[in-house]
C-alpha cells in the first residue's frame, strides 16, 4: 500500500510517526480539511500532469486552481491532467492519496507559491485517508522539489 511506502520513506528521517491516518476519507480538499480540523486552503493538494514528455506533480494550496495561461507559459504546453490509471502507473500513488513523497523515479515535483503564505500545510501521504503536517521548509526538503512556480489562481 502506498501509505506504507510513504511511511518507509519518512522512516529515513525519523518522521514516520508524524504520518496521520484517519477513519474517514481525506481524498478531497474538503474531506481532508474536515478530517484535520483545518481550513481547506491549508491542504497541500498534489495535482498530476504530463509535461515535457513525463509526469509532473504540482503541489498547491487547497483553494488554488491551475491558471491555464500561467501553466502554458511555464511548461510550454496545455495543462493536461493524468487519468487515474496513469497517475497510479506513472507516479506510484492512487488519486486521492497522491503526494510528493516516495514517488516513482522520473517524476518532477513543483511547489506552487500559493503555499508560501502558511506556516504549515497538510499534504496527503499516499492513501485516501492520510496526511502529514509540515512546515513549508520541510515540504521543500522532503518533496525533493524541482522549483517554486506560480501557475495557480483564485487564492490571493
Amino acid at each position: 500500500m502506498s501509505v506504507e511506502k510513504v511511511k518507509e520513506y519518512f522512516k529515513k528521517y525519523g518522521m514516520e510517526n508524524r504520518v496521520q491516518e484517519f477513519e474517514v476519507s481525506s481524498a478531497t480538499v474538503e474531506l481532508a480539511a474536515e478530517a484535520l480540523h483545518c481550513e481547506p486552503c491549508r491542504i497541500a493538494k498534489t495535482l498530476s500532469f504530463m509535461a515535457g514528455g513525463g509526469p509532473i506533480l504540482i503541489v498547491a494550496a487547497g483553494d488554488a486552481k491551475i491558471d491555464n495561461p500561467k501553466y502554458k507559459a511555464r511548461f510550454g504546453t496545455k495543462a493536461k491532467m493524468l487519468t487515474s490509471d496513469e497517475v497510479r502507473a506513472m507516479v506510484g500513488h492512487a488519486v486521492g492519496g497522491v503526494c510528493p513523497f516516495a514517488v516513482n523515479d522520473g517524476v518532477a515535483v513543483y511547489l506552487d507559491v500559493s503555499l508560501k503564505r502558511f506556516q504549515t500545510v497538510f499534504p496527503a501521504c499516499g492513501s485516501s485517508n492520510s496526511a502529514i503536517e509540515l512546515t513549508v521548509a520541510e515540504l521543500e526538503k522532503y518533496s525533493g522539489f524541482t522549483s517554486w512556480i506560480d501557475v495557480c489562481k483564485g487564492w490571493n
